[in-house]
């Protein structure tokens, strides 16, 4: 068994305006991802199912060519390999579960993350 605390868990400053924090498990990822108003994460597909939680703000959120506005409190479920982009409307805070885990981020092939 193992315990985290996230005050503890670093946090990756991935381009001007997005912070993720990160715990893998043998099965899943677990993040939590800031986005300051503005923040967007481009268009990209993933063979992990994920589950996006908002915690506070809003995110606009297009999902195989599908917009959505989602806010604090709800959960939208995106399925492996679909292609889906995000962009805060306002400074928003998403908790995201991946499974199986995220190898790309464990090897550092997050690019589409950085620098933006």
């Amino acid at each position: 068994m193992t315990t985290y605390n996230w005050s503890e868990v670093p946090q990756e400053q991935m381009n001007a305006l997005v912070t993720r924090q990160v715990i893998h498990s043998d099965n899943l990822t677990i993040a939590i991802i800031g986005l300051a108003a503005g923040g967007s994460v481009p268009t990209h597909a993933h063979v992990n199912e994920q589950v996006m939680n908002i915690f506070s703000g809003q995110l606009k959120v297009v999902l195989d060519g599908t917009e959505m506005v989602l806010a604090g409190g709800q959960s939208l479920v995106i399925p492996p390999n679909v292609p889906h982009s995000v962009e805060a409307l306002e400074d928003t805070i998403a908790i995201d579960v991946f499974s199986p885990r995220r190898e790309d981020w464990i090897r550092g092939d997050d690019a589409y993350l950085r620098g933006r």
